[in-house]
């Protein structure tokens, strides 16, 4: 990507693990996601932790993209583990879904196959969930980056080459 593709684009990262929360784990898929968007050219807005659960992610997500136009990527909580409902409480603030990132993201391991990650729009914001460990959350967003600046333009109403 050219910095002028991403020129002023902006990015907000959601670590969703009980874990973080606790004290007990480090937010490694946060550290990697951040630094993967800043050296693509994103300013990143915002970045937090909440614990999983529907709720926490639909609460976070709901203030995040509140007026926001840009890029909200959450890690964390798409598996199939009992508390993995990052999905859910995705789904709860989506207007609009937006399958082909999350499909898209799927296919760079076998393990992404086991995914119950979501993607799609609140407003001018792009949200997309992701993985939880450094590796698969920086691979499945690698797998999408390309198209996001396109995306976020079409949001916003700009002007697009197409």
């Amino acid at each position: 990507m050219t910095d002028q593709e991403t020129a002023g684009l902006a990015a907000k990262v959601l670590t969703v693990s009980d874990g973080v929360i606790a004290g007990t784990r480090q937010d490694g898929s946060g550290d990697a996601l951040v630094e993967m968007l800043t050296g693509e050219g994103y300013e990143i807005a915002d970045r937090r932790a909440v614990e999983d659960g529907v709720e926490s992610v639909r609460d976070a997500l709901l203030d995040m993209s509140e007026g926001f136009a840009g890029l909200i990527v959450t890690t964390g909580g798409t598996g199939f583990g009992p508390r993995d409902l990052t999905p859910e409480g995705t789904a709860a603030v989506l207007e609009r879904r937006a399958d082909g990132l999350a499909e898209a993201s799927r296919l760079v391991s076998p393990f992404g196959r086991l995914s119950r990650a979501i993607a799609g729009t609140r407003g001018t914001a792009l949200i997309v969930n992701l993985p939880g460990s450094p590796k698969g959350s920086v691979e499945c967003l690698g797998a999408v980056l390309d198209v996001i600046p396109h995306a976020l333009r079409l949001l916003a109403d700009e002007p697009t080459e197409h």
